[in-house]
């Protein structure tokens, strides 16, 4: 996410935040390169103007030269306009009204739309706590309805059916009567997109919009359009009154174009992130997190959140007890840590939120490359209970046999096993020193230490 503005702000912002005294002229030098960084970004040309007049305006002025560190001090003022620039703070839903709270969803097709109703009802039934039915108003577009079912289904969330030869306005209605019925919570209405933005589309979604009377009408838009995703949303606002923008695809999009200009131009503010195909991956969007990613300082608190989520506390306590009575790490557990890393994005996903991760020469970020995990899960899962139990079982015949079943080579099951005697070794040292042997073992786990397979 943002990889190549965080890249090239980093090292502009790098060359100043040492300098000792701060003049016109080196804050000049340092504002084009800025700019140049933001608008290959894709970000909108108003939005770079007005972010580089308030950022020299501040840097030019008494808050940078009276500072004893005047290049650390510019980087903060880089760091407070850009979260001005995206919002400042966190902005929730708004769910508080008589229930059901209707949440409408619009935006163009192909942007990601009916499988964000589907995350957006997930997160809003496990981290709200929230009886959630969602509706599709779709009837023009092809198995629609069924995707959606589907998905509600899969994710365990109620689903409200609709055929193509009812009208949008019908559905909607109908759902929200069931909703009231039924004391659901939320009902979250789909809405059909089209591939641009069109009369027609407008009048039939303002309709939907005046019976459903939603306390949130969330824009749906791909981030990897850049500008014109906020142009676009800008559009939509004109005549639909949007309450937020649900940018998708974050995950792909390396530039960051959207994020930077979506609430500068349609003054609404971005309510989450899309960061992956997973059902869970949708973030509420955190301006000041994102402004702490794209200057590289990494993102601990999204991090730490992740881990509260994710880590199964029942099997870290395992974990720990095991650790305690000095019992031996098998594959078993090996298999854990692989699955719960899996289950917070992947070693990626943690390695982005990390502060200076932008640091990090390219050739060993490749080696850090999220199917080799998958590979190594496959792996352990096509041995048997004894041959996690003890690998030193695991010879000739039976590398075979586990080759064989996880679709892989010998040689791979050889890498797997030398890896987690590594993993092993470093396990039964913290347990005789504690902390100074795990950080010195910690060393050898890192890109180019032996634990990431070499390329």
């Amino acid at each position: 996410m943002f990889d190549n503005l965080t890249e090239r702000l980093s090292s502009t912002l790098k060359n100043i935040s040492g300098r000792g005294r701060l003049t016109e002229d080196n804050i000049k030098d340092t504002l084009r390169e800025v700019r140049m960084a933001l608008l290959e970004a894709d970000v909108a040309l108003p939005v770079v103007r007005d972010f580089v007049k308030r950022v020299k305006e501040r840097a030019v002025g008494t808050e940078v030269s009276k500072s004893l560190t005047p290049g650390q001090e510019f980087i903060k003022i880089v760091q407070a306009e850009l979260e001005a620039v995206m919002g400042e703070s966190n902005e929730a839903l708004d769910l508080a009204s008589q229930p059901p709270a209707v949440i409408l969803m619009a935006g163009l097709q192909g942007a990601g739309k009916t499988t964000s109703v589907g995350k957006l009802g997930k997160l809003l039934k496990e981290r709200n706590k929230k009886k959630v039915l969602v509706v599709s108003a779709d009837v023009y577009r092809p198995a629609a309805i069924k995707q959606l079912e589907t998905l509600a289904t899969d994710i365990g969330i109620d689903f409200f059916p609709s055929t193509p030869d009812q009208k949008p306005v019908a559905i909607a209605q109908a759902a929200i009567e069931h909703g009231k019925r039924k004391f659901y919570d939320v009902v979250i209405v789909d809405t059909a997109g089209r591939l641009h933005v069109d009369d027609e589309m407008m009048d039939e979604i303002k309709e939907v919009h005046q019976i459903a009377n939603p306390v949130e009408t969330l824009f749906v838009v791909d981030a990897m359009t850049g500008q014109d995703a906020a142009n676009t949303a800008k559009a939509f606002n004109d005549t639909l009154p949007l309450t937020g923008v649900i940018l998708t695809k974050v995950d792909g999009d390396a530039r960051g174009g959207a994020a930077l200009s979506v609430r500068h131009i349609t003054g609404k503010p971005i309510k989450f992130l899309g960061v992956g195909e997973k059902t869970d991956a949708l973030e509420p969007f955190y301006p000041d997190r994102v402004a702490s990613r794209i200057l590289g300082m990494g993102d601990v608190l999204s991090l730490i959140e992740d881990l509260e989520r994710n880590v199964d506390k029942e099997k870290a306590e395992k974990l720990a007890k095991k650790f305690k009575e000095k019992k031996g790490f098998d594959l078993e557990d090996f298999r854990g840590q692989l699955q719960q890393m899996k289950d917070m994005g992947g070693m990626m996903g943690m390695l982005d939120k990390l502060p200076g991760m932008s640091q990090l020469p390219g050739n060993v970020k490749d080696q850090v490359d999220d199917k080799v995990f998958v590979q190594m899960e496959a792996i352990i899962n096509s041995m048997t209970a004894k041959e996690r139990e003890r690998p030193e079982l695991i010879k000739g015949s039976r590398k075979k046999r586990i080759a064989a079943g996880s679709g892989t080579q010998v040689q791979d099951v050889n890498r797997l096993l030398k890896q987690f005697t590594q993993m092993q070794k470093m396990m039964k040292k913290m347990q005789k020193g504690g902390m100074k042997n795990m950080m010195r073992q910690m060393k050898g786990m890192m890109p180019g230490g032996g634990m990431f397979p070499g390329r």
